[in-house]
């Protein structure tokens, strides 16, 4: 579990470089320079970071179980392994072919939305996420999962759209380092917080 949160860490210590990068261009250069971009990648990196948090934090924590190394959750016993898998983890010693076929499901996945976070957290530990984080950050859990979709809306405009405002053809949706500096802080607040809960 600590390679998982120091992992995130790291990638949010790069998050905030692109925020020093940004503040120390922006007191150096005109208006003419549109250093925005930096932040709209402030976003994005920010919820890769959440996003592969959670990956990896499941892998552990579902190959911790396996290994008897953490307690067994109901959503463990439903995960499932394709035949092959199975077959190769008869014949194993080790946990290596679980790692692989964990990969392989949750390789296309996202875990982003608050849904899909509380569903992959509960394959490692029994608990209702959204209350145990709303609890600990002092807010309600409808309030964190709101702010949480707002950010990954704004994440997907960047990622898929540009963050082109359609409303105003060829210009994009205002950002700020406020913005920037909210989304970051809360997604490490929240990172945290998860990891608090389950480590």
């Amino acid at each position: 579990m600590l390679i998982a949160i120091n992992q995130f860490r790291a990638n949010i210590s790069h998050v905030r470089n692109l925020q020093a990068i940004y503040e120390a261009f922006s007191s150096r250069t005109t208006t003419a320079l549109d250093l925005s971009d930096l932040l709209r990648a402030q976003i994005v990196m920010c919820v890769s970071a959440l996003d592969h948090y959670i990956h990896e934090v499941t892998q552990i924590g579902i190959i911790e179980i396996f290994e008897s190394k953490r307690p067994s959750t109901d959503a463990f016993g439903k995960f499932t392994v394709s035949l092959d898998g199975a077959l190769q983890g008869i014949k194993s010693k080790n946990s290596d072919w679980l790692d692989s076929e964990i990969r392989k499901r949750h390789g296309f996945l996202s875990f982003q939305h608050p849904d899909k976070i509380a569903d992959a957290i509960r394959l490692i530990k029994d608990i209702k996420l959204w209350q145990d984080v709303g609890t600990k950050m002092g807010m309600k859990p409808e309030d964190i999962k709101r702010q949480l979709q707002l950010i990954i809306e704004r994440r997907n405009k960047i990622a898929h759209e540009a963050d082109i405002d359609p409303t105003y053809p060829g210009s994009r949706w205002p950002i700020n380092i406020v913005m920037a500096k909210d989304a970051t802080d809360f997604i490490e607040q929240l990172c945290e917080t998860i990891h608090s809960l389950i480590a």
